[in-house]
């Protein structure tokens, strides 16, 4: 009979990393997702924007071929009674405006054209608020796409920090120090880059060392796209702060086509990015034990490649 003390072995360090492990990607999953929402959201607060200009536009016009067809109207029924022209003249809202036409009398030829011109504005009109409250509501929703990533984010690196916690403090430290000096180190003059890649290469390798913080984009700590957007920003290309995005900001090369300064994706979808830099080599900004580092190509489930620019 096996002693109940015994019946649960004490997790080795490499099991408690692995499990770490799993939850930094599944932060990471949700951090990058949480990213590329903020760049849909940009694109679309940028169009509800313009919607809403075109809007005021169209509302001007609306307004203005209401006024002629009111004006007409009142100048018709002078001196009659003009109750119910009044309530029409007054009536800013189109669906009222016309609703109260309808019941007066009928217009001569001037009147009816003006009156088809202001029920065509107003239709445009009422294309262009539906198209606005359209926008409105995606805007809405993904809004609450990113504060279901951000709150995936904290469960995720919560379980991570309470597994961490479980471990006694020398195991801990020797765990977290194991995964930061697994780095090499790799002097720029070793990278055989030229160019606006050259650039992009010296820059990431630069941050070997710092910090990996979720959304975090420099310059103390990174997220690994925004690492890669930092590099090859300072070499004068925008990418999207986005692994997602950046999967489709270049020419996909295949793995015997890499050269240095080439983002490299792992994982399916590709929730990770880093750079090639030769030599079978990669620099990443990992997950928060090993903060930036270079690591092996293959060290991670490797799914693709783009270049930039």
């Amino acid at each position: 009979m096996v002693p109940s003390g015994s019946a649960q072995a004490k997790p080795s360090i490499t099991d408690v990393q692995n499990q770490v492990d799993r939850l930094y990607r599944a932060a990471e999953q949700a951090s990058e997702h949480y990213n590329q929402v903020h760049v849909q959201l940009k694109q679309m607060r940028g169009a509800v924007q313009a919607l809403r200009q075109d809007q005021a536009r169209q509302q001007h016009r609306t307004e203005q071929a209401r006024r002629l067809v009111a004006d007409s109207i009142v100048s018709q029924y002078e001196g009659d009674s003009l109750s119910d022209v009044g309530q029409a003249v007054v009536s800013s809202d189109p669906t009222a405006f016309v609703s109260k036409l309808t019941t007066m009398s009928a217009f001569n030829s001037m009147q009816a054209n003006q009156y088809s011109s202001y029920l065509t504005q107003a239709k445009a009109l009422s294309i262009r608020q539906d198209a606005t409250s359209a926008q409105l509501a995606k805007v809405a929703d993904l809004e609450q796409q990113a504060a279901q990533d951000k709150a995936t984010i904290a469960r995720q690196l919560a379980a991570a920090k309470g597994v961490l916690d479980k471990l006694k403090t020398a195991e801990r430290n020797r765990m977290l120090e194991a995964s930061r000096s697994s780095s090499v180190r790799v002097p720029m003059s070793a990278v055989p880059a030229s160019g606006r890649a050259a650039v992009a290469v010296h820059f990431a390798l630069a941050q070997v060392g710092k910090a990996y913080v979720y959304g975090a984009a420099g310059p103390s700590a990174y997220d690994c796209s925004g690492l890669t957007m930092a590099a090859w920003g300072a070499a004068g290309v925008a990418l999207a702060h986005s692994s997602g995005v950046q999967w489709s900001e270049g020419t996909h090369v295949s793995p015997s086509q890499l050269q240095p300064g080439d983002l490299v994706f792992y994982y399916s979808p590709s929730q990770h990015v880093g750079m090639y830099i030769g030599n079978g080599m990669i620099v990443n900004a990992e997950n928060p034990s090993a903060g930036i580092r270079v690591v092996p190509l293959y060290s991670m489930p490797f799914v693709g490649a783009v270049r930039p620019g």
